[in-house]
């Protein structure tokens, strides 16, 4: 049996209808919607898109690792540990934390709006029963390594995190997580391995691309969730048409309870409730709440 035979396959498709979210901004989420409530460890996905005036001012997080990827534009970010910055487009902000922080578009004349991906990524355990410190990496575009298995000619993969063709993310994410925005020059194909019995899921971006062994059609804003199966060592993605993109991500599942209240995600309704005390008492990694303002939350 050959490696490409080995493919995952599709076995749940969901489109991502686009909505209000924030102050202003318009998204398309899939993971974390009615239609895909539960693919752990994945929380959520959002496609959003920025318009003039929009954006998501201050806010809090606790209990998952979020990962912001800038597809067009750029977005700034400030937090209340201290971190500020810009993503530009092919950059990432990779954060896990109790912490609060703002993501504001930046918008240029005669340029689109800012888009990206956030994914929110349930945390191990263990992890949530720690005192939780900051966790902050970033990459600019430059920094962030590419495999090209057929060449220069042949699709490009951005090892966004984890590992494809020999090359390396230099990220290092709390609890694991494989994550690839693969772009096709032109028609073709490329076979992406993954460890064995990890959720995985890929989200499409542009063009029309078939997976593993089907001749089914998959065209833009489609979270595909992929087959898991020991005997299947990754995933052969074909696409149809030139300029097509997408994104694979994949991460080991969690056997654990969710119970998430807006941003906060953690195992059991007491932590919840707890999480909601410290935050209004100010405490336990939430002691600037009342305090710290951001300077770009108000542009």
């Amino acid at each position: 049996m050959s490696v490409r035979s080995a493919s995952r396959s599709v076995i749940k498709k969901v489109l991502a209808i686009e909505q209000a979210e924030g102050d202003g901004a318009r998204v398309r989420r899939s993971i974390g919607s009615m239609s895909l409530r539960n693919l752990t460890p994945f929380l959520m996905l959002d496609h959003f898109n920025i318009a003039p005036g929009a954006g998501f001012p201050d806010h809090p997080h606790r209990g998952q690792a979020t990962i912001t990827y800038m597809l067009e534009g750029s977005s700034k970010h400030e937090d209340s540990a201290g971190h500020a910055g810009t993503i530009h487009a092919g950059g990432v902000q990779w954060m896990c934390a109790v912490i609060i922080h703002a993501e504001m578009p930046v918008h240029e004349p005669g340029k689109p709006n800012p888009t990206g991906l956030q994914l929110w990524v349930d945390l191990p355990k263990q992890a949530l029963s720690l005192p939780q410190e900051p966790s902050y990496q970033e990459l600019d575009p430059d920094k962030i390594p590419t495999a090209s298995p057929e060449g220069a000619d042949g699709p490009q993969i951005r090892v966004i995190s984890g590992k494809s063709h020999g090359v390396e993310s230099p990220v290092r994410p709390l609890g694991g997580c494989w994550y690839f925005h693969i772009i096709f020059p032109k028609a073709g194909s490329v076979f992406q391995s993954l460890p064995p019995n990890w959720t995985s899921f890929i989200y499409t971006l542009k063009g029309k691309i078939t997976i593993g062994e089907s001749q089914d059609k998959h065209d833009a804003f489609n979270t595909l969730v992929l087959s898991t199966d020991e005997q299947q060592n990754g995933v052969a993605v074909a696409a149809l048409e030139d300029g097509a993109e997408l994104v694979l991500i994949a991460a080991e599942p969690l056997d654990q309870e969710v119970f998430q209240y807006g941003p906060f995600v953690m195992t059991s309704r007491e932590e919840i409730q707890k999480t909601f005390l410290d935050y209004r008492m100010a405490m336990n990694g939430f002691e600037k709440a009342h305090t710290w303002k951001s300077k770009i939350g108000g542009l």
